[in-house]
């Protein structure tokens, strides 16, 4: 998991609380061989907070190898509402970045960190038990630690969504990017992370238990490198998770 934006746009008016802390066992390395050295646990920490000029989200992966941590990313983002009375339409800038390290040295890595910037149309269901947002960024990639890794404009289409489903005992979400890169093949880059949560604290009695359990899906093209240093194929990598929600 690189990116996960499971955090809703506008679901923390619904009582669903917008910040939580999640435990993923990542099967990737079970499942593909080439995959044998990806980490086999992340934790992810999310903060979604609404006010009356727009929203702040933020959210940190930690990847973990069998012997600590291999690896961190984190995005922050924020949105200004275009009109104060209407939540429709927004201005949305974000940085992304991070770094990981490699089973094979003692060296770490830093991603080639960017800055985005443009506009999102956010859309909620009259019971707020249905959301969609879509984003248009422009996308600038700053020089990067290695030699290869010049700065370049790119453009990113972002799609984030959410349903609550049998009274609030499930909750199926997720997001779709697509970014222009010009270093892999065909020059686009797919990811989509949906998740689906059984959550315990719709069950009689369970409204204190703010856990839920459940699994993603990271599916993705051109994105994850493998143990032969490539991001040239598709993969479908699934977890077994667990989030704790305040």
């Amino acid at each position: 998991m690189r990116k996960i934006l499971i955090l809703l746009m506008l679901m923390s008016f619904v009582g669903i609380k917008a910040q939580n802390v999640q435990l993923h066992y990542d099967l990737g390395h079970s499942l593909y061989g080439d995959l044998s050295n990806r980490p086999s646990a992340t934790t992810t920490v999310e903060m979604f907070k609404p006010d009356r000029w727009g929203n702040t989200f933020l959210f940190t992966d930690i990847d973990y190898f069998h012997d600590g941590a291999a690896g961190a990313y984190w995005e922050i983002s924020r949105e200004l509402n275009i009109w104060r009375d209407n939540m429709r339409w927004a201005f949305h800038v974000e940085y992304d970045g991070g770094l990981e390290s490699s089973q094979l040295h003692d060296m770490s890595t830093r991603y080639q960190h960017a800055a985005l910037v443009g506009g999102a149309w956010n859309w909620a269901s009259v019971d707020f038990d249905r959301t969609l947002s879509f984003q248009a960024l422009y996308k600038y990639y700053f020089k990067g630690q290695n030699p290869w890794n010049r700065p370049f404009n790119s453009f990113q289409a972002t799609a984030v969504w959410g349903m609550l489903l049998a009274n609030r005992l499930l909750s199926f979400s997720g997001f779709i990017d697509c970014w222009y890169d010009q270093s892999v093949r065909g020059h686009w880059v797919f990811l989509s992370e949906p998740q689906l949560w059984l959550n315990i604290y719709a069950l009689h009695g369970c409204s204190d238990v703010r856990l839920s359990i459940g699994t993603e899906v990271e599916i993705s093209n051109n994105f994850v490198f493998n143990k032969n240093g490539r991001n040239d194929r598709f993969y479908a990598i699934p977890t077994i998770a667990a989030k704790w929600s305040f």
